[in-house]
């Protein structure tokens, strides 16, 4: 009998370790930790709400020290909102191996709320092949912000808001419910590799927004959306976008500026090596002609940029008004000075291939226009320029669009 009991305790030791040691391999302790959803309860069937575990492998990971992962390994996995606040005890990488569908229960979401936030976290990285999934077409009919100025914004997928030192790279973003990614007061960001998809018709699905930011590299990613491929709004500088294909969608923005009180100057923005294809606008300067902030868009260069049937190729539009719901006043606020458009190429869907739409009062300055060659690729009409209170130089450029 004692023979029993001894071997009885044995196994409920043996066992009891081997539990803990599993137990440990989901809330790793120490330096270094890996942290699978599926082992803390996530499931990859589509149905099965895993936020609790995505939420939990992050406050795991947040709190160890040293490299941590969170691992979403191949499936799909429904989740609701996600808050990932920092600052973390070390440095966090989320691989994406399998795909996060976005729950469609907008009652899941607060006022303004987001699907995934990251708040104040450095040296962030989002890697893997795996998609970030909005589920947006469920939604889009209950966005109103083609009709109304003061609508209620649906969640945008992706936001950072104060990351500094953060790297997204090789994931697809899709068919966000708003913008796909957003980055707000974030330092030193590096995105690579990427893919930002949803329909030309989608509402108001931005690929990659930035606001306040500063040192953000967006480098080989292919986006087509249902509005700006690229916008970078106020505050924003040393902005280096090369090899972006863009479209469908609404092309490269810089704005909209001066909408808000309070904002800040956009400068040291490069943009090279790109193609825009059938996009609504390419290159596009939008500044609101009732702007309600004093500022200034300067040291803005384009580069190798390939046209291939784009509306309005190369546009600065100082009278900003979408849907018709500001005052044209003419009272700008906003000075456009130090543009630079150099080797552009291609073809354009509307007669106007350059437009410089300026203020009388404020006219837009130092624009260099250097070997800009894009023919309309329609036969009703010819190619043109619209330039209006733009001063610069222009060489080597269509006889046509040569402003200046």
């Amino acid at each position: 009998a004692r023979g029993a009991l001894f071997l009885l305790a044995l196994f409920c030791v043996v066992h009891g370790e081997k539990a803990k040691s599993k137990d440990n391999d989901a809330k790793a302790s120490g330096p270094g930790g890996s942290f699978d959803i599926t082992k803390l309860g996530a499931s990859g069937n589509g149905k099965t709400d895993s936020t609790k575990a995505v939420q939990e492998a992050w406050a795991s990971a947040c709190g160890g020290t040293g490299k941590q992962t969170i691992l979403i390994p191949k499936g799909d996995f429904l989740v609701g909102p996600l808050n990932f606040t920092g600052p973390c005890k070390g440095d966090v990488t989320i691989q994406v191996n399998g795909n996060l569908l976005a729950t469609t229960d907008l009652s899941q979401y607060k006022d303004h709320g987001n699907w995934i936030e990251i708040l104040r976290v450095d040296n962030l990285v989002i890697t893997g092949k795996g998609k970030l999934d909005g589920q947006g077409p469920a939604v889009w009919s209950k966005n109103s912000c083609v009709k109304k100025y003061d609508c209620k914004i649906l969640p945008n997928s992706l936001v950072m808001d104060f990351v500094n030192n953060g790297e997204v790279s090789g994931i697809t973003l899709l068919n966000s419910k708003f913008f796909h990614m957003n980055m707000y007061k974030c330092k030193d960001m590096l995105i690579k590799d990427v893919n930002v998809t949803a329909p030309g018709d989608s509402p108001n699905t931005d690929g990659i927004h930035m606001g306040d930011s500063s040192g953000v590299t967006i480098t080989n990613t292919v986006i087509g959306v249902g509005d700006d491929c690229i916008s970078i709004g106020p505050g924003t500088f040393k902005v280096n976008i090369t090899g972006v294909t863009c479209g469908p969608g609404h092309g490269i923005s810089i704005g909209s500026l001066g909408r808000y009180k309070d904002e800040k100057d956009v400068t040291d923005i490069n943009v090279k090596d790109c193609t825009l294809k059938k996009t609504a606008n390419g290159v596009r300067i939008k500044a609101y002609e009732d702007a309600a902030s004093v500022l200034t868009a300067s040291k803005i260069h384009y580069e190798n940029i390939k046209m291939e049937d784009s509306g309005y190729p190369i546009i600065i539009d100082m009278k900003y008004c979408p849907n018709k719901l500001c005052t044209a006043n003419g009272a700008s606020k906003v000075t456009v000075k130090d543009v630079t458009f150099k080797n552009i190429p291609g073809t354009s869907s509307t007669p106007e291939a350059v437009n410089l739409l300026c203020s009388a009062k404020i006219p837009c300055t130092g624009v260099t226009m250097d070997d800009v060659n894009i023919k309309y690729s329609g036969t009703n009409n010819k190619t043109m320029a619209v330039c209006k209170n733009a001063k610069g130089s222009a060489k080597g450029c269509l006889k046509e669009l040569a402003c200046f």
